[in-house]
């Protein structure tokens, strides 16, 4: 683990939305501005929030969403210029501010220069091993004359062949690229669990020849987390363990769930830094998913004072909304085009509180990297402990229905909260704090002086030197033809799959819904599956049961339409 990261609150910014970028790049105008440039004017605003490292998601050219890389060595024009991103990461290394960024390996889209030229020479392409599962005795579901890998079966995600050397070293030039060019401190791996071991070790080799404190992370969500982080690969790992345990354990009034997750997280991987967040780029926003939006506070105090770095997801640290549809629209509730000057229905308190929460964990080295005891815990009140070298922190939180008084044994003689600047005294080495409803406390040595404004420390930025030049682009190949109705089509009710009333069931394009019953049409007497979107604004809608149950061929991937996931 990187040592600088121990010491960090991070901003996760979704560039083309945080920018107002248009869908597809073909629709995109030049500008006498690179819109990337609006990161600067933000600088004031993530500094207020005691942030010191900014992880962007995908800048690089692309088709549509980022993650459709069409090259690794240019920003998407949508956003600027490389001159402009240069820009933006050397005012953001002036203030103090890291700079990481979406590494995209597993896949590219359809765009990159290799696949046009395998589109256009066929098995003559010099790249037609560069990508997995290349078959010239098949065709894709976009009609070209072979068929190949698509990650997750999307096949507008071309999967690379990492085990092709040629592949590894155009990556690594790009990352070379980065560092040179832009200084950048880190990189955040997507879909890290379809990329290969090998791979993941041979950057990480690459990377600290370059920089010994470069930081790897890599997004994780399900399995053991130590397979991938660990001294040959990430330094860390995306924590959506607890990202679920946090806001569920609010929803259900029971914190026995994130102190579970806590517990199990210690004893399983012992001091493996996690990468921790509420929500990001593709999850609903945490005021979205609160069924009490009043527990954000407390969701925010577990995160910042649990063990790892927090992550703020642009525009969550005013309490904004935002849940994820369905289809071509699903993401664009989660990733808006902001403003300082007008975001909507702003929640200045809890923007006051991140704040407070982050310079805490800046000046703190229990909270950012102490052991972490429980010392009570009940459904809706819960009390722990970080300590290191002696400084011991205490943090409460409440959301019972009232006013809760924790009885802390401690050694120290006064305890101060540092979110409010209460104080309590301590009798007989017990203090006795009353936490209202609702909020939480980080409660330290109360005889110790305030502690030093925190201050933001510039980084250097290395000279740039040459970097490798992408390899050139070949003249396009003509686009084939899509596949008709959108490539969608219906295969039937498989044997035995019945209707679960109550049931919660998720959308093949995204989206969660509950059954909320089933009801026969008046005048055909067809069932019709009557169910309601989960979150954000609570739809109801209405579809034929054989098609709400059946399978369907979403572009040769089968799938049911809605994936039953629990009652």
């Amino acid at each position: 683990m990187s040592h600088w990261i121990e010491k960090t609150n991070f901003y996760h910014i979704y560039p083309l939305g945080f920018c107002g970028c248009e869908r597809l790049r073909s629709e995109a105008k030049e500008l006498p501005e690179g819109r990337i440039l609006k990161v600067i004017r933000w600088i004031p605003h993530l500094k207020k929030l005691n942030i010191n490292a900014v992880y962007f998601g995908p800048v690089f050219e692309s088709f549509e969403h980022g993650y459709d890389t069409t090259d690794y060595y240019t920003i998407d024009k949508r956003l600027g210029t490389n001159e402009d991103f240069k820009r933006v990461c050397n005012e953001l290394h002036k203030n103090g501010i890291r700079v990481v960024l979406d590494g995209v390996f597993n896949h590219v889209g359809r765009e990159h220069f290799a696949f046009k030229d395998v589109q256009m020479h066929g098995q003559g392409s010099q790249y037609k091993d560069w990508f997995s599962g290349m078959n010239f005795g098949g065709r894709s579901p976009y009609g070209d004359n072979f068929s190949y890998e698509g990650w997750n079966n999307c096949y507008n995600l071309v999967k690379l062949n990492l085990y092709n050397n040629n592949v590894v070293e155009h990556l690594l030039g790009a990352v070379k690229m980065w560092i040179q060019e832009w200084g950048i401190d880190g990189i955040r791996f997507d879909a890290a669990d379809c990329l290969t071991e090998d791979f993941i070790k041979r950057i990480h080799r690459f990377t600290r020849e370059l920089r010994p404190d470069f930081w790897l992370m890599g997004e994780i969500i399900h399995g053991q987390y130590n397979r991938w982080a660990n001294p040959d690969m990430f330094d860390c790992v995306t924590n959506y363990q607890c990202y679920k345990g946090i806001y569920s354990s609010h929803n259900d009034r029971n914190y026995f769930e994130i102190a579970h997750s806590i517990e199990y997280q210690t004893g399983q991987y012992g001091n493996l830094y996690m990468y921790n967040f509420l929500d990001n780029h593709d999850v609903a926003r945490l005021m979205s998913v609160l069924r009490n939006p009043a527990h954000a506070e407390c969701c925010y105090t577990m995160m910042y004072c649990m063990y790892g770095v927090p992550s703020i997801y642009y525009g969550s640290e005013f309490g904004i909304y935002g849940a994820k549809g369905s289809g071509r629209d699903a993401d664009l509730a989660i990733r808006p085009c902001l403003e300082l000057d007008s975001i909507p229905d702003r929640n200045d308190a809890l923007l006051q509180h991140i704040s407070e929460l982050g310079a805490i964990r800046l000046s703190s080295p229990a909270v950012q990297s102490g052991s972490y005891a429980k010392l009570e815990l009940k459904n809706q009140t819960f009390l722990f402990k970080r300590e290191l070298n002696g400084e011991t922190v205490y943090v409460a939180l409440n959301i019972s229905d009232g006013d809760y008084t924790f009885r802390i044994n401690t050694h120290y003689q006064k305890l101060a909260d540092r979110l409010s600047g209460r104080q309590f005294n301590v009798n007989g080495g017990v203090a006795e704090v009353c936490v209202p409803q609702n909020k939480s406390m980080v409660l330290v040595d109360g005889s110790m002086a305030a502690p030093e404004p925190v201050k933001h420390e510039e980084i250097p930025v290395p000279a740039p030197t040459p970097a490798p030049a992408p390899t050139p682009a070949p003249v396009p190949a003509p686009q084939p033809e899509q596949p008709k109705n959108n490539g969608i089509r219906g295969l039937g009710v498989p044997n035995g799959r019945k209707i679960v009333i109550g049931g919660h069931y998720k959308h093949f394009k995204g989206g969660d819904y509950v059954v909320l019953n089933v009801a026969k049409d008046h005048e055909t007497c067809e069932e019709q599956v009557v169910y309601m979107q989960i979150y954000g604004k609570p739809v109801v809608w209405v579809r034929p049961l054989n098609m709400f149950l059946e399978d369907i061929d979403d572009h040769g991937n089968v799938k049911p339409r809605f994936a039953f996931v629990q009652e």
